[in-house]
């Protein structure tokens, strides 16, 4: 009968009508799946290339500008007769910007490890190397000689900054003089110093400073605005320090933690020892730099 046959036909219209209406869902949700797939893998793409520039191209193009500037400045030490220290009337010059002036060693990371410091922290100066905060002390003075780096990328002259410890030697080579920094007692070390960390031998020039540096540290984590850590009294730019309690500090700068700028990574040390350059003996270097 035609009445029997309507609801079959019916019902197999509307079977075929689902399983295409569930066909095309499915091949939707697979072409969205299929299309975020390929978007995810672009990014990672992206992101992977922009790793591989930011640590392994950049060193590479920093490498070269290092490198330039050394040899820049060791034709100029060559060349130039270094100041007389005898004269009593010759002043300090300051570095020009952008030029190298001094050379600076860590032993701790190794007797490869040597930086020209480049005068100035802009953008273009910290690419070819760590770079002198304009008007800060210079190496040896009372005040605080302070200079900044990248921890990766473009030489990543501080990459492991965070490293250090106390009394391991900072060493800056200038034409004329070779000057020993030892990083400052870390938070906590300052109570029974003598008895802990302070007894090695290492340690022997190194002790907690008294006021107005009574709370300078070896490390510290600070924000970007912070610039009072490279004050000559670091953290206190409106200390002075008497002449007689005049020290001369090194603080070394970085971005903290790896990959972000988020924070500034801060090591400070203070000046120990100077060896003048003896013209008789122009390949000596001073015993701090076997130290490893």
């Amino acid at each position: 009968m035609e009445g029997d046959e309507a609801p079959t036909e019916l019902i197999e219209a509307v079977g075929g009508s689902r399983r295409r209406t569930a066909g095309g869902g499915g091949d939707r949700t697979q072409k969205v799946i299929f299309t975020l797939g390929e978007v995810l893998i672009t990014l990672g793409l992206v992101v992977l290339l922009f790793v591989v520039y930011e640590v392994y191209v950049t060193d590479w193009m920093s490498a070269g500008k290092q490198a330039d500037a050394t040899a820049d400045l060791d034709e100029r030490w060559s060349q130039e007769p270094p100041p007389d220290p005898g004269n009593q009337r010759t002043e300090k010059v300051r570095p020009v910007d952008g030029e190298g002036f001094a050379k600076l060693y860590i032993p701790a990371f190794g007797t490869d490890f040597v930086f020209t410091v480049i005068e100035g922290t802009n953008e273009a100066t910290l690419e070819a190397g760590p770079g002198h905060y304009t008007d800060t002390a210079l190496p040896g003075e009372p005040g605080n000689f302070s200079v900044a780096g990248h921890r990766v990328g473009k030489g990543a002259p501080f990459n492991d900054l965070d490293l250090l410890r106390s009394c391991d030697a900072i060493v800056i080579e200038t034409q004329t003089d070779w000057y020993v920094y030892r990083v400052m007692p870390m938070e906590g070390e300052a109570q029974g110093w003598d008895q802990g960390r302070g007894a090695s031998e290492q340690c022997t020039d190194v002790n907690p400073l008294g006021e107005p540096y009574e709370d300078l540290i070896g490390q510290q984590i600070v924000l970007p605005h912070q610039s009072e850590v490279i004050a000559p009294v670091p953290n206190h730019p409106d200390r002075v320090a008497p002449p007689q309690r005049q020290v001369a500090l090194i603080t070394l700068t970085t971005c903290h933690p790896r990959f972000s700028a988020k924070q500034r990574l801060i090591v400070h040390g203070v000046f120990t020892k100077q060896y003048p350059k003896d013209p008789a003996t122009p390949g000596a270097q001073p015993p701090e730099l076997t130290e490893g």
